[in-house]
């Protein structure tokens, strides 16, 4: 998402980016951020409630008209009605580390093979 709203702002679209990965965002250097501390995939609010939806949206219009400097973030005042998703956020069970260190192993041989293939 980061990459696009760059090449759009670049193009001359302004663009607002609205997430809970504040870390990654804000790194990616996106132009106009709208964060919400919620889980993720719930960037504009929790489900099936329209009106913090709204005003989630209404923030983002808001920054998108006011912002004046690049890489300006808006944390909403919202809050998820409790903090139990934060439990299990990033967290990989012991089955999972073994597939992903092979996934890991794989990846770097792909990428040497592709080195050594193009001389890069």
């Amino acid at each position: 998402m980061s990459l696009t709203a760059r090449h759009l702002e670049e193009n001359g679209i302004p663009t607002v980016v609205f997430g809970a990965a504040r870390d990654i965002v804000e790194q990616a250097g996106v132009p106009r951020f709208v964060f919400t501390d919620f889980p993720l995939g719930n960037p504009c609010g929790a489900p099936f409630d329209r009106e913090m939806q709204r005003t989630i949206l209404g923030i983002g219009l808001d920054l998108l008209e006011s912002a004046r400097y690049p890489a300006s973030t808006v944390k909403t005042p919202f809050a998820w009605p409790n903090d139990a998703w934060r439990a299990n956020y990033m967290r990989v069970d012991e089955t999972a580390l073994e597939d992903l260190r092979k996934a890991g192993e794989e990846r770097k041989a792909r990428q040497a093979a592709r080195k050594a293939q193009f001389g890069g």
